[in-house]
C-alpha cells in the first residue's frame, strides 16, 4: 500500500475538505474512478469549481456515502456502465476501421 494512503487512513479525523486522492482512498475507489462518479453526479465537489480547477469533497459528506450501501452499488454499477460503454465504442471504432481497410473482391 501506498505509505502515503495509508498514513492518511490512520487518520483518526480527516481534514473537512478532501482532494479527489484522499477521497478515492476513503472511499475505497481508485482515484481515475472519482472523475467518473462525478460526471454520473453521484459525487458532487465542493463549490462551483471550474472544469480544469482542482475540486475537493466534503469529508462530512464522504463518511454518509461510505456507509449507504445504495449508493455505493449505484457508484460501482456507474463506473462499470462507464467502462462498458467505453470498451463498446472502441470495438465499434476498431470494427469500422477493419471493415474500410478490407480489400474488396473483384
Amino acid at each position: 500500500m501506498n505509505p502515503e494512503r495509508s498514513q492518511f487512513l490512520n487518520l483518526r479525523h480527516p481534514p473537512a475538505r478532501l482532494t479527489p486522492d484522499e477521497a478515492a482512498w476513503y472511499l475505497g475507489f481508485g482515484v481515475h474512478e472519482i472523475t467518473i462518479l462525478v460526471a454520473a453526479r453521484l459525487l458532487k465537489p465542493l463549490g462551483s469549481p471550474p472544469g480544469n480547477g482542482c475540486k475537493f469533497f466534503s469529508a462530512i459528506t464522504l463518511m454518509r456515502l461510505r456507509e449507504d450501501v445504495a449508493w455505493l452499488a449505484k457508484a460501482c454499477d456507474a463506473i462499470v456502465n462507464h467502462w462498458r460503454n467505453r470498451n463498446d465504442r472502441y470495438t465499434v471504432c476498431a470494427r469500422k476501421k477493419r471493415h474500410r481497410q478490407m480489400p474488396l473482391h473483384s
